[in-house]
């Protein structure tokens, strides 16, 4: 699956193909895993998740990147490497990439999500429960790429992250409201969904 989306937020200098991982052990098991002390050495991609990585890079349908940038746990970094290793390109770590935090529901079962979400549909700022507030996560996702506009051009740049994550930031270069980042399409797993440059 890909999409393009424009926005009016940048005089994109670069490319960015904003890649949520492939399917993970945490996905199978319907656990959310957002804490880096689980997310950095455990939880990788499943066996689907891998053989999503081998049909996206096997068919790949964008242009050729020139860098990767990734969250740093162990399903967006196995997703990055599949890509790195099609392209020859050097992996680049991103903590501000990393899974939103969603605090006391650490290794909770999956359908609490939804009542994060329903939170966040009343105030984009809340943190109840120890979850990382929407606005947080627009904005160090949205830094990440203000720092690759200041530092380089007419490059393409694959950003590695997560569903959440990436629909936020992706709700925030619509300039739509964070309120409703839910109402973003949903992003599937090793989906890829281009800003910036044609």
């Amino acid at each position: 699956m890909s999409t393009v989306l424009s926005s009016d937020l940048y005089h994109w200098r670069n490319r960015y193909l904003l890649m949520r991982h492939g399917h993970s052990e945490a996905n199978r098991q319907g656990l959310i895993v957002s804490d880096p002390a689980n997310g950095l050495q455990a939880f990788g991609l499943s066996p689907t998740g891998q053989r999503q990585l081998d049909d996206v890079t096997s068919h790949w349908l964008h242009a050729v990147p020139t860098r990767i940038v990734h969250s740093d746990f162990l399903r967006t970094t196995q997703t990055a490497r599949c890509v790195a290793e099609r392209f020859g390109l050097t992996l680049e770590p991103e903590p501000r990439l990393r899974e939103r935090y969603f605090g006391a529901f650490e290794g909770e079962p999956s359908e609490h999500y939804a009542s994060v979400w329903e939170g966040d549909t009343a105030d984009p700022d809340h943190s109840r429960q120890g979850v990382e507030a929407v606005s947080r996560v627009a904005a160090r996702m949205q830094q990440v790429i203000t720092d690759w506009e200041a530092r380089t051009a007419d490059e393409t740049i694959v950003l590695v992250s997560h569903g959440d994550p990436l629909q936020i930031l992706l709700t925030e270069l619509a300039g739509k409201p964070l309120t409703g980042h839910r109402c973003q399409p949903a992003l599937e797993p090793a989906s890829i969904t281009r800003v910036g440059l044609g």
